[in-house]
C-alpha cells in the first residue's frame, strides 16, 4: 500500500524544481550554453537563480 502523504511531498517538491529548471530557461545564455566550461555554466546558472530568488 502506498503513502499518500509522501506521494503528495515527493509531487511538490518535483514541481517546485520543475518551475525553477523552466524559468532558468528563460536565461538566453542558460538556455543557448554559450559557455564552454562547466565552472562558468554553473556560475551563470547560480547568479541567474539568485535573480529569480530576488
Amino acid at each position: 500500500m502506498r503513502d499518500h502523504a509522501s506521494d503528495r511531498d515527493a509531487y511538490r517538491q518535483r514541481h517546485c524544481v520543475e518551475r525553477l529548471i523552466n524559468r532558468l530557461k528563460q536565461v538566453r545564455r542558460i538556455t543557448t550554453r554559450h559557455e564552454k566550461h562547466a565552472v562558468n555554466y554553473l556560475a551563470i546558472t547560480t547568479i541567474a537563480a539568485f535573480f529569480l530568488w530576488l
